[in-house]
């Protein structure tokens, strides 16, 4: 049986996955470049509250804002993030609350 070739939204001219290209140009959040493969569960909360409260394109809260996007990256690597770098994400969004002062 052929595949079936995905068309609409979910194809992308150049090859690259939607997510990646939300991932690298969040029109609500200017990201630091790497700030996801960074190993500080701190270093990441604070560059992502910090993009967060400084954007004038989002939407919701800064703090929504920032774990939205933090959630969105852990959901969307799937298989492809590493056990070690999960850990490391989920800590991040421990320390996010944190900052925030939702913990």
């Amino acid at each position: 049986m052929a595949e079936k070739k995905r068309s609409g939204k979910g194809s992308d001219q150049d090859g690259e996955r939607w997510s990646q290209d939300v991932t690298e140009g969040s029109d609500a959040l200017d990201l630091e470049d790497g700030v996801f493969t960074w190993k500080d569960p701190a270093r990441i909360a604070r560059s992502l509250k910090r993009s967060a409260e400084s954007s004038d394109r989002r939407k919701s809260s800064p703090y929504r804002s920032a774990m939205s996007m933090l959630t969105f990256y852990v959901n969307r690597a799937g298989k492809e993030l590493d056990a070690d770098q999960r850990e490391v994400l989920e800590r991040a969004k421990d320390e996010l609350r944190k900052e925030f002062g939702r913990a």
